[in-house]
């Protein structure tokens, strides 16, 4: 990660892409074997995706949130994240089988979600300032934005003049 830079600046990433909230929640802590095997597993992908950038993840982010690890990833498209998951050859799919197993062997001692975005080039905005190259700012390449530019502008919904604040009028007495 870089130094934080005071200037803003936006994200910039050509075409569509994905974005995957992939995570954990420990139902009950005292069963450790169901739920280490599984947070074992994503740091193992993360660091085969990171080794092997031609497979599709941008960037990844992992923290605690919700109960459990999870991660915020990048992708460049929906099918390389689907033939990322679905391959014999990847970490994902033999550690998905555990997964299944040790759920059938321990119940709902641990749970696991994930939420898939795709997003369509165009339909998405970023704002950073004095901020680390983080979230799709670093997937992606960063421009700086002008002054008075516009979460609205910065979509396409409204251009920047539109988006002056008007001036207040001076309060009577």
């Amino acid at each position: 990660m870089t130094a934080p830079s005071y200037a803003r600046s936006s994200a910039d990433i050509e075409g569509d892409f994905v974005v995957l909230v992939i995570g954990t929640h420990v139902n009950r802590w005292r069963d450790v074997r169901a739920w280490l095997p599984v947070f074992r597993a994503m740091p193992r992908m993360i660091r085969e995706l990171e080794r092997r950038p031609e497979l599709g993840l941008l960037k990844a982010y992992g923290g605690w949130m919700f109960g459990g690890p999870t991660y915020i990833q990048y992708w460049r498209s929906y099918e390389q994240l689907v033939a990322y998951a679905r391959s014999s050859e990847a970490e994902h799919l033999p550690a998905w089988r555990a997964f299944n197993r040790a759920t059938r062997a321990h119940g709902d001692s641990v749970g696991i979600f994930h939420e898939t975005y795709r997003v369509s080039s165009g339909q998405w905005e970023t704002i950073y300032g004095a901020m680390p190259e983080i979230g799709l700012l670093g997937a992606s390449r960063s421009h700086d934005l002008r002054r008075g530019s516009t979460s609205a502008s910065r979509m396409g919904t409204r251009t920047e003049e539109a988006d002056e604040a008007p001036v207040a009028a001076p309060a009577r007495h």
